[in-house]
């Protein structure tokens, strides 16, 4: 049994999965690990670059972009993973992995010797840093419950960077070099302990991309576990590579809202303020979401 096996989703960032992957296999420590490159039908060179600089990566070339909790899902089951059954030599913890990260030399192992030092954690993640230097919030949050999204859009989170209830969504209360326990850690760089994975399966394939994160660490915490911010370790990350510019991407991310917000808080919610949610995401999603609003997409 290996002790990490990494999933890479890559569409379309060929040059950030090279370097990603140069500082991959530049890892040091003593500990053994599988690369697995979903490439979700790139029209750059991203297949081929992987296949001839990096043939130690295992490559997985689908017919059509089927979405990063998809596509996750095909690397994860090509290690042992599955929602039925966990295979006896999947490698003792799963690891998403964006392809524009970078890594330091020791990243991984010190993730792995973290958390084996806390068989509490299922769910881990670094410091992610951005090009300029600054954190990416995202890399430690809070669920966005309609009252903690509220918070958050209406720039009361702003106002109150530091109060616990008011900075929840991105945690900014806490120093961004203080380690805690968190809700969530970004699908950027993921950690997952495979027993985790056997009690809360895999990705929603619901989700097509944003949402599928929260929506794990959601449900590895209903299955007992905590999810850590480790600062301690620093992986470099350029946000939104693929997608920044994209307005599908947009719309997506709002519809993975909509989506989380109705799997896990819908049932608590008033009617009132269910409407009231409803009628922002809309105005936030633009007409398109509406659709999903009359008719959900069913959850696997």
């Amino acid at each position: 049994m290996q002790d990490l096996g990494i999933v890479i989703v890559n569409w379309n960032t060929s040059d950030y999965l090279q370097k990603c992957l140069e500082t991959v296999f530049a890892s040091e420590g003593d500990f053994t690990y599988t690369v697995v490159v979903v490439d979700n039908d790139s029209e750059d060179d991203s297949a081929e670059m992987v296949r001839k600089q990096f043939p130690q990566a295992e490559l997985i070339v689908t017919e059509e972009n089927i979405g990063y909790p998809r596509g996750n899902n095909v690397g994860l089951r090509h290690l042992g993973y599955d929602d039925e059954h966990v295979a006896i030599s999947a490698p003792r913890y799963a690891l998403l992995l964006n392809p524009d990260t970078e890594l330091p030399p020791t990243a991984l192992y010190d993730m792995i010797q973290f958390m084996d030092s806390r068989p509490d954690v299922g769910v881990a993640g670094p410091k992610l840093v951005l090009t300029d230097g600054s954190l990416d919030k995202a890399c430690r949050r809070g669920f966005p419950t309609p009252l903690v999204s509220f918070y958050h859009y209406s720039g009361l989170a702003k106002l109150f960077p530091n109060n616990k209830t008011f900075g929840r969504y991105n945690m900014t209360f806490a120093d961004e070099d203080e380690e805690l326990e968190v809700d969530s850690v970004v699908g950027a760089y993921m950690q997952v302990r495979k027993e985790a994975i056997e009690k809360a399966g895999l990705l929603d394939e619901i989700f097509f991309m944003y949402g599928e994160d929260l929506d794990w660490a959601y449900r590895v915490k209903d299955a007992g576990y905590k999810v850590w911010y480790y600062p301690s370790v620093v992986v470099h990350h350029v946000k939104r590579a693929a997608s920044r510019k994209s307005k599908k991407a947009q719309f997506e991310f709002w519809r993975a809202m909509l989506i989380f917000y109705r799997k896990h808080f819908r049932r608590t919610t008033i009617f009132p303020v269910h409407v009231m949610i409803l009628s922002a995401l809309l105005v936030k999603g633009g007409p398109d979401l509406w659709q999903e609003i009359r008719h959900p997409t069913v959850s696997n």
